[in-house]
């Protein structure tokens, strides 16, 4: 799916899309977060499974889930405060009173795409689940890092309140951010499932498949042994009872996915996001 243009004069009010961000150019340790789109729809497509939800909604005769593809990125995404090309694409989805659903792409394609989400809706709340919180002042001399996206979005004031489930590698500047910007942070030492989250809406998901624990996800760019279990993850999607307007999937590195794993987790994790959203 490449035609992004044209597939977008598909879309219409209500409807979820799917679009993909094919960037990793921010990534700190390897490169290949940006080949996920096309592994996930591959996945997702190849008759392996269904396109059933666990709910029963079958996404496969669903016309309000429409795949407008890729965005159209190249050399100039990214400048130092940012990628304005991916936050006017997603605009332009919103602004035709769709929800986003993105597939990354690494972590470093939150920034811009909240950004347009936060245009959008001013009262906007984040659940992130991940591994690492992402708050970063600077990594390795760049603030558009990987490392960095929700240091961003705090500091601009993005997102009114900040979650972050799955957290295990938190270190002493990232905990002082965490407490600069009021991030409510609950660590893997504290999870227990089914823990009330408090969330408030619209929300915002975030989830970076390196917050399950590499037994269940191995073919991410970082692992991080201890984390969530892939039925941990289905319930919180599950259990989100405010209006999703948007989420991301991000950090699959198919170059280290070798069966394919941690491709097929992403696509049912996208099944489940999207049957929540609608």
């Amino acid at each position: 799916m490449n035609n992004f243009q044209t597939n977008l004069t598909q879309l219409k009010s209500g409807m979820v899309a799917l679009v993909g961000v094919p960037s990793d150019e921010n990534s700190s340790f390897l490169r290949g977060p940006a080949q996920a789109p096309g592994q996930i729809r591959r996945v997702l497509h190849s008759g392996s499974d269904n396109l059933c939800a666990e709910n029963g909604h079958d996404l496969g005769r669903e016309p309000r889930l429409l795949d407008v593809g890729d965005l159209p990125l190249g050399p100039g995404t990214w400048q130092a405060d940012g990628a304005p090309i991916i936050t006017q694409h997603i605009a332009n989805l919103l602004d035709r009173e769709a929800r986003v659903l993105s597939l990354g792409g690494d972590h470093a394609v939150t920034f811009p795409i909240v950004q347009a989400f936060a245009a959008k809706y001013p009262d906007l709340t984040i659940l992130h689940i991940d591994a690492h919180s992402d708050l970063y002042e600077e990594f390795e001399g760049s603030r558009v890092s990987h490392a960095c996206p929700f240091a961003r979005i705090m500091e601009a004031g993005l997102a009114k309140q900040l979650v972050q489930v799955g957290i295990r590698t938190l270190n002493a500047h990232q905990k002082a951010q965490a407490e600069k910007f009021g991030v409510e942070i609950i660590h893997m030492t504290d999870w227990q499932p089914g823990m009330a989250l408090n969330l408030a809406g619209p929300l915002y998901l975030s989830l970076d498949l390196d917050g399950l624990d590499p037994a269940f996800a191995p073919g991410v760019s970082h692992h991080e042994p201890g984390g969530l279990t892939t039925r941990e993850v289905i319930d919180l999607i599950q259990a989100i009872d405010v209006p999703l307007v948007g989420a991301d999937i991000v950090e699959l590195n198919p170059v280290r996915d070798l069966v394919g794993m941690t491709t097929a987790v992403a696509a049912k994790l996208l099944k489940e996001i999207a049957a929540k959203m609608l």
